[in-house]
């Protein structure tokens, strides 16, 4: 991937969104993940996919497209939110989009809690950058149904194109696998034509085949994207664990021809962590796949750390932190 192919990217010429299917548990029985394998995948992939020069240009400026810009913390202010949107409309300094000859670059979305919503796409009005809104309990998602349906209806009638819902980590954990395709089901109906961002919180599903049965059953109820975590979990994206849900991801097209994105979530600060995102997705799903239609990285300070690496790429020299917008 060069420059030159980010300018003149099309958008994957897919099917509409995922429209769900029955709950099919067969395909469940014969989900089996061996962490050993999975490890050495990932161990591969590390050791030999660099890429350097312009390629490496080119790379960082896909990871910065596929950013949705987060802010989720207790503290959150309008003045913050609105600073966060600023970011988000001029993620690189001037001088560094002009010396790439790039156009204004923005990010994917920017991501809010549900109160926030109005604030953010006021403030984004124009950019063609949507607003998502996280909902349905986040982040453990233990509140009664009817609550966290309230919540996706609100943050949908805010403005919210996107909708990240987490769901009950309990369906999982009981193998009720019925159970979690009625909920997301639910969240999807609530949605309407919302995109819907369904995440597992895999940090707490136990171990990798019950990921790769909560990603096959989230996407039979209409998912989306599946998206690995809160942020908030003690564990959050892996490399691993990333793998299984691309896998599963990727069985799901080919079983229905629906294609469904993915989304890597909490952790993800540094440059060379989000290429090996981009490159395991390049590998696994192909580079149709490499869009901020099909592949999100939920972050805020990866930011600061990919505008450092393309100064890098221009000047061959390393810049402080105070001259690039964080996240």
């Amino acid at each position: 991937m060069k420059i030159e192919d980010i300018k003149e990217a099309k958008e994957l010429v897919l099917p509409n969104r995922n429209p769900g299917i029955a709950l099919d548990l067969s395909w469940l029985t014969h989900q089996r993940v061996n962490r050993t394998a999975t490890e050495r995948r990932i161990n591969d992939l590390a050791g030999r996919r660099t890429v350097k020069k312009q390629w490496q240009a080119a790379w960082l400026l896909r990871a910065l497209t596929c950013i949705d810009l987060t802010t989720l913390d207790g503290g959150d202010t309008s003045t913050n939110v609105t600073r966060l949107c600023a970011k988000a409309r001029f993620p690189l300094r001037a001088d560094l989009v002009a010396a790439l000859g790039m156009s204004s670059h923005s990010v994917a979305s920017v991501c809010v809690y549900p109160s926030l919503v109005e604030i953010a796409c006021s403030s984004l009005d124009g950019s063609g950058i949507p607003v998502a809104s996280v909902a349905a309990g986040f982040p453990d998602g233990l509140t009664k149904l009817d609550h966290r349906l309230g919540e996706v209806v609100e943050a949908k009638t805010s403005g919210a194109a996107e909708i990240d819902i987490v769901i009950g980590r309990h369906w999982v954990l009981s193998a009720d696998w019925y159970g979690l395709y009625q909920e997301v089901q639910a969240f999807r109906q609530a949605a309407g034509h919302t995109k819907l961002k369904v995440i597992l919180g895999t940090g707490n599903l136990g171990n990798l085949t019950n990921v790769s049965k909560a990603s096959l059953v989230a996407m039979m109820a209409g998912a989306d994207f599946i998206k690995t975590s809160t942020g908030k979990e003690a564990i959050n994206a892996t490399l691993p664990v990333s793998l299984v849900m691309l896998r599963a991801i990727r069985h799901y097209y080919e079983q229905t021809g629906f294609p469904v994105g993915f989304k890597a979530a909490g952790g993800i600060r540094r440059a060379k962590d989000a290429l090996m995102y981009l490159m395991l997705v390049h590998e696994e799903l192909g580079k149709d796949w490499l869009s901020k239609k099909y592949f999100r990285i939920g972050a805020s300070g990866l930011l600061i750390d990919l505008s450092r690496q393309l100064e890098h790429c221009i000047t061959g020299r390393y810049s402080s932190d105070r001259r690039h917008p964080m996240g």
